[in-house]
């Protein structure tokens, strides 16, 4: 008896129904045993306490609680496990607002790193972030490490910051400073930072990991092209790197440069800017963006350049390897000081 073959498409059509079924149901129980281990850690809390702030007997409830669970359920309710839960709830203690903190599409082993997080602006960012753009657990825990969101916060409106605004991220409305980072850190591209690189070395470097380096930029960038070229009455210019962010609705210009930075580069980048909007822009399209990504920024020749008014162009600085955290606080800290002094001649305080 001959054999019948299944359909190709009909066969890809069961298959698609059942695995979006068993995501659903992973997604389901994952976000079952998130809100279990809140609930956990929330009574654990209340019998260390019993009404005081401090413990006197909670390394001997966690240790016994320990026994009695990984006795009755197996692995997984370990004394670090159950420091984990307890934790969790004290980061996410507001029971009236917990299910709306949480995120479905988000695991334990991302609510892990997130609760680390000490400010509880930067947790909602890196909550909402992860959540809205699928970061793995991996990226997840390379955004915070790197202070994703504290690079963030020296570029935003500068009144803003200087005002200390209590609004969350999610409240501000979204601007242009609000995904440009500085600086931006390229580690991923696996370059010594100790040699001198050529910017074509880079550029490659950055298509070898375009995805890796599109989770740097941030939010809503996709890929155009590179050595993009712009040609005149007898010139050709040629942009390092084209891309389109969906969000601002917008080009974004790159230029690398491996010195520091100087008014040539700015001036340069400028035309660029003028040049694409005049040429490639496209009718729907919002103002285009210019990135200069250079190895070293002076900020005098920010202050008193076109960077300083317009409102298009940014210089930011990139790092080739994972710097230590208190060298990136530094560097942070050095940006907000520029702003704050910078800040003082524009906006009464």
């Amino acid at each position: 008896m001959k054999k019948l073959s299944v359909n190709n498409y009909f066969y890809q059509d069961i298959r698609a129904i059942l695995e979006t079924a068993r995501n659903k149901a992973y997604k389901a129980v994952n976000f079952a045993m998130v809100e279990a281990y809140w609930s956990v850690g929330k009574r654990i809390v209340e019998e260390e306490q019993r009404g005081s702030k401090r413990a006197e007997y909670g390394e001997y409830l966690l240790k016994n609680l320990s026994e009695h669970l990984t006795k009755e359920l197996g692995k997984g309710f370990s004394e670090a496990n159950l420091r984990n839960f307890r934790q969790f709830y004290l980061a996410f203690s507001d029971e009236g607002q917990i299910r709306y903190a949480l995120r479905s599409e988000l695991s334990w082993a991302h609510y892990r790193l997130i609760m680390r997080v000490e400010k509880p602006r930067a947790r909602d960012y890196y909550m909402n972030e992860a959540s809205e753009c699928s970061w793995s657990s991996r990226t997840l825990e390379r955004q915070i490490h790197s202070h994703y969101y504290e690079r963030l916060l020296t570029n935003k409106n500068k009144k803003v910051m200087l005002l200390e605004s209590k609004n969350t991220v999610q409240n501000q409305p979204e601007c242009l400073g609000d995904f440009i980072k500085d600086p931006y850190v390229l580690d991923f591209l696996g370059l010594d930072e100790n040699k001198k690189h050529q910017e074509r070395n880079i550029e490659q470097a950055i298509l070898n990991q375009l995805q890796k380096f599109l989770l740097e930029l941030g939010r809503g960038f996709t890929f155009v092209s590179r050595q993009h070229r712009i040609s005149t009455e007898g010139k050709e210019f040629y942009i390092d790197l084209v891309f389109y962010n969906y969000i601002l609705k917008c080009f974004v210009l790159i230029d690398l440069k491996t010195g520091r930075l100087t008014h040539q580069d700015i001036g340069q980048m400028d035309m660029y800017v003028r040049l694409f909007e005049d040429k490639m822009k496209q009718k729907g399209d919002n103002s285009t963006i210019g990135i200069i990504l250079c190895a070293e920024k002076d900020e005098t020749i920010v202050k008193y350049s076109v960077l300083s008014e317009n409102k298009k162009l940014f210089a930011s600085k990139y790092m080739l390897y994972m710097p230590t955290e208190q060298e990136l606080i530094t560097e942070v800290e050095r940006e907000k000081q520029f702003l704050r002094l910078d800040g003082k001649s524009k906006f009464k305080i």
